[in-house]
């Protein structure tokens, strides 16, 4: 096995980013070297590269990116047993270290890179029967929008739900809220390719948000309105017209992120009708197996998830890719 390796290195400091050869990773006591097969390219990477995020824990100023791995594992460390050499495995997206959320990929090496480390608490065994490339996207792109489903809003069968931004996590809110029971779902997203996957992902109405949204939903909703509107957006406007759409005692349930304060136009409205506003960030590793064991079971199908592939050299380009919302991707996917 050669001594070193291709990696996507951002300085955090300057926040260059360039594949570049490193020194390959020896794992340590209750580790393992993971063979990535493949990784996710996330709008948290480009946003990492832009400088709009920061890592917390990171020790030094150049990390290796890339949050959704898989991969095979290829040594495993001092004292590592039940696990074998080649096995089919997804990481976790982070763990805890004293007391604190570490985010692979930015507070510490992620897998954009030909080998990786992971400690064994966060590896997932990927069944036969599901790619790398579609089991790398699990967590993150699949657990995120199913624990604000689940847990922070506790969505229930029947309720009526509204997703804002198709892109990423949001086409896949859509499928899993449809998994959920959720009914109507009603999605929102400026670009037609976007509305149109929402409804062949399981959304009953597709507006775009020029749309008068609030008279739309009351009307397929019998006046009541929503439930939860979900902002996979992350922006002012977005969360102003989702506002407008909820039913009494109806919750905002914000997933994208941003940096910009939150303002509620109408407050006193807000207030008598007990609305709410639920923030929301990633998952936990329970919800990475749930998904896992809906794979296993065909309850989910993550087979048009996969936008594009690329090797790994051309992570760059990817990152471009979907800055620039190129072919409008859900998810591209880099294989080392």
């Amino acid at each position: 096995m050669p001594d070193s390796m291709l990696a996507g290195r951002l300085n955090v400091r300057t926040r260059e980013f360039a594949v570049k050869e490193v020194p390959k990773p020896t794992p340590g006591p209750g580790e393992v070297l993971i063979r990535v097969r493949a990784a996710g390219i996330c709008l948290s990477d480009v946003h990492l590269i832009e400088g709009q995020l920061s890592p917390l824990f990171l020790a030094g100023d150049e990390v290796t990116l890339g949050h959704e791995v898989a991969g095979t594992i290829a040594e495993l460390g001092p004292g590592v047993t039940g696990w074998a050499e080649g096995q089919r495995v997804l990481l976790q997206a982070g763990e805890e270290k004293d007391g604190w959320v570490h985010t692979r990929g930015v507070d510490y090496d992620g897998g954009w890179a030909e080998f990786a480390l992971a400690t064994v608490a966060t590896l997932v065994r990927v069944p036969d029967d599901l790619p790398l490339e579609q089991a790398c996207i699990v967590p993150d792109a699949v657990s995120t929008p199913w624990a604000s489903i689940v847990s922070t809003a506790g969505v229930r069968a029947g309720q009526p739900v509204g997703v804002w931004g198709i892109g990423g996590l949001g086409a896949h809110a859509v499928q899993l809220l449809r998994l959920a029971g959720a009914a109507p779902i009603v999605a929102v997203d400026p670009v037609a390719d976007a509305r149109k996957r929402a409804l062949d992902f399981g959304a009953d109405l597709a507006l775009d948000p020029s749309e008068d949204i609030a008279t739309r939903v009351r009307e397929l909703t019998g006046g009541a309105g929503l439930a939860f509107a979900f902002d996979f957006a992350g922006v002012a406007p977005v969360r102003e017209q989702a506002v407008r759409t909820l039913e009494r005692g109806g919750a905002l349930v914000l997933v994208g992120l941003t940096d910009q304060p939150l303002t509620i136009r109408n407050g006193t409205q807000f207030s008598y009708f007990g609305q709410r506003i639920l923030g929301h960030y990633g998952s936990e590793p329970g919800h990475v197996t749930e998904l896992v064991s809906l794979i296993r079971h065909h309850r989910l199908d993550l087979g048009r998830s996969i936008s594009g592939t690329l090797p790994l050299a051309d992570a760059a380009e990817g990152v471009a890719r979907l800055e620039r919302k190129e072919g409008n991707p859900i998810r591209l996917v880099l294989q080392p």
